[in-house]
């Protein structure tokens, strides 16, 4: 039967704009709030948790970033999917093993790719990774609930048909058991031990390699990305990869200059069972360290620290942290849910980052040895290159360590 409407010419048939539309996904939250959208890329169901990333580009390098590994990103930035995707921007080590973001909210439509660079449609490559995602949502209500209420646990669902169990999805959300706890670095580390030698990306010219390193760096795996990779072979390196749980031995066999400690997603003090006991012997060896993120965290509790789980975490590329080594600011990327608690710090370790958002640690360094770290990610590039005199950084404390003279560091940000 045709659905019909009666106006002042007669009867007409009902325009499509009438029609009730269905929804064909949902992300429900543990206290039972469903939000309902268009659903695009992956069908299916996921646990994770929310959380919200304010940068206005990277959405590639934001979804392929083992460290967002159990969370769903809801992108505060409305029109998501102009440049499209491509092969040179994917962030974790081994694509096939796709991980990062269990899912990602949009506000607008996936827009068609308008980048010479681009080499399929957003939505495709999301259906390829195994990525669900919701369109159409009031991003800006969401992140003002997860800002109020903090990061919650949920389940999002995608089906064509739009048919959905909610009490059960509500079930299922309540159920989940978050990532407090949860160590995830086993779930995206390399399984095996590899060697890297990519520079950074050089524009019209991609990707060359170090094929006359200087130093040799044993980095240790938690969820690491490429282009901290690229930014340590850039510098002259040869890069060994080795798995998170490697131990001590493991990493001294290979008579590393310096050992570097990745980012990675979960929570520090659960990864921390098999990692931190390694990380102790190996700060005792005055062989150069450098952490990052997840590294940072675990280095913290190496040295006796504690760690925290925040309220909504930091999630973008425009955080201002400032350098106390220099007194300088830097526009920063953050990625994380966790964080030092710098007042846990024993004697002989010192605070050197600091948020300006919320005064929350941002960086440590042990006094007298060669060990720091950071919690923010200085291989990317929102300053855009505020941060990545902290590679250079490493470096000179491997070149200290062998009685050569220093690099001078890049100015940063004022």
């Amino acid at each position: 039967m045709t659905n019909t409407m009666t106006t002042d010419a007669g009867v007409q048939p009902k325009s499509a704009a009438w029609s009730e539309l269905r929804p064909t996904a949902l992300l429900v939250l543990a206290d039972g709030t469903v939000i309902e959208g268009k659903g695009v890329g992956a069908t299916g169901v996921g646990e994770a948790e929310v959380c919200f990333n304010t940068a206005l580009t990277g959405y590639e390098e934001i979804l392929t970033d083992p460290s967002y590994a159990g969370q769903i990103v809801t992108f505060t930035f409305p029109h998501i999917g102009n440049v499209g995707t491509n092969k040179e921007d994917i962030e974790d080590l081994t694509p096939a093993n796709r991980a990062g973001a269990v899912g990602a909210i949009f506000k607008a439509d996936i827009t068609a790719p308008s980048s010479y660079r681009a080499a399929d449609h957003l939505d495709h490559w999301l259906k390829a990774r195994g990525v669900i995602a919701l369109a159409g949502v009031d991003t800006r209500a969401l992140t003002a609930l997860i800002r109020e209420k903090g990061a919650p646990n949920a389940v999002i669902a995608h089906d064509p048909d739009g048919k959905f169990d909610i009490p059960e999805l509500k079930k299922r959300a309540a159920a989940w058991h978050g990532l407090l706890n949860l160590d995830l670095a086993r779930d995206v580390t390399s399984g095996q031990s590899s060697v890297w030698s990519e520079k950074p990306w050089v524009w019209n010219e991609g990707f060359e390699h170090q094929t006359e390193p200087e130093f040799h760096v044993v980095a240790i795996d938690y969820g690491i990305k490429r282009n901290i990779l690229r930014l340590i072979a850039g510098l002259g390196a040869k890069i060994t990869i080795v798995p998170a749980t490697a131990t001590a031995e493991d990493v001294l066999a290979y008579k590393p200059d310096g050992i570097f400690l990745s980012n990675g997603p979960g929570d520090p003090a659960a990864t921390g069972q098999y990692a931190v006991p390694a990380i102790k012997d190996l700060i005792k060896t005055d062989i150069p360290v450098f952490g990052i993120c997840l590294g940072h965290q675990m280095l913290a509790l190496a040295l006796g620290g504690d760690t925290k789980k925040m309220h909504q975490g930091h999630h973008g590329a425009n955080h201002p942290v400032r350098d106390d080594t220099t007194g300088k600011v830097e526009i920063v990327s953050m990625n994380h849910g966790f964080a030092v608690d710098a007042a846990s710090f024993p004697d002989g370790v010192e605070e050197t980052h600091v948020s300006l958002f919320d005064g929350s640690n941002c960086g440590l360094r042990v006094v007298g040895r060669p060990v720091f770290s950071v919690q923010h990610h200085p291989e990317a590039s929102p300053g855009p290159q505020d941060s990545h005199y902290l590679f250079q950084r490493f470096f000179n404390l491997i070149r200290k360590s062998k009685g050569l003279e220093p690099v001078p560091e890049r100015e940063h940000a004022a």
